[in-house]
């Protein structure tokens, strides 16, 4: 089992950037699938980002593409998430996620292809 804390969220306003930063430990998380999340007050869980085993990189092209980018550092066992030109949308508690089996690669959209999720941690962005 892998266990996530992230960190770097916050308040910013309209424009503003964070960068999201997730400490895996417990095994190495190169060849797992790592992922982005979050969930707005009443509504569900949703997809923002993820990075395969192979280091592909897909995200939700409707919401986050060309302002969102993923990365993952192996030595350091840490995923970010770069967010930039935010907006009051954009406000929700942000999960990070790895998934460490076979077929966890093959649909990184799906929380159900990660096993381990971090805490969570909160970005608002005011208008």
């Amino acid at each position: 089992q892998v266990q996530l804390v992230e960190s770097g969220g916050g308040l910013v306003q309209t424009g503003g950037s964070l960068r999201l930063s997730c400490a895996a430990s417990g095994r190495s998380i190169s060849q797992c699938a790592s992922g982005w999340f979050r969930q707005a007050p009443g509504e569900e869980r949703q997809f923002v980002a993820a990075v395969t085993r192979n280091g592909r990189t897909t995200y939700d092209v409707a919401s986050v593409k060309g302002r969102f980018t993923i990365s993952r550092d192996n030595a350091e066992r840490t995923v970010y998430l770069q967010m930039n030109s935010l907006k009051p949308e954009d406000t929700a508690v942000y999960y990070c996620a790895v998934g460490c089996r076979s077929d966890s690669s093959s649909y990184p959209l799906s929380p159900a292809s990660y096993d381990s999720w971090g805490q969570g941690t909160q970005v608002t962005v005011s208008s």
